[in-house]
């Protein structure tokens, strides 16, 4: 699946986002807060969209039949 592969490279850039601010001393604790957590947040849609994505390449729903995706999730 194609988009597996961009969500991995997006999962990796957003990896250097984040050890880069993390990195620069210039920047004040709290303003790494407010630049770390809206990437944070959008690396945990897109590691539960990539999780969900590799179950179903994994176990396919059968035809005319709900995916059911959200019975593998262990929240």
């Amino acid at each position: 699946m194609n988009s597996i592969t961009h969500i991995e490279n997006a999962l990796k850039e957003l990896d250097k986002e984040v050890e880069s601010i993390l990195l620069d001393w210039s920047i004040p604790l709290n303003e790494k807060d407010n630049l770390m957590l809206p990437k944070l947040q959008v690396k945990k849609v897109l590691t539960q969209t990539l999780e969900d994505l590799t179950y179903l390449k994994s176990n396919p729903p059968k035809q005319n039949q709900p995916c059911g995706i959200s019975k593998h999730r262990e929240e």
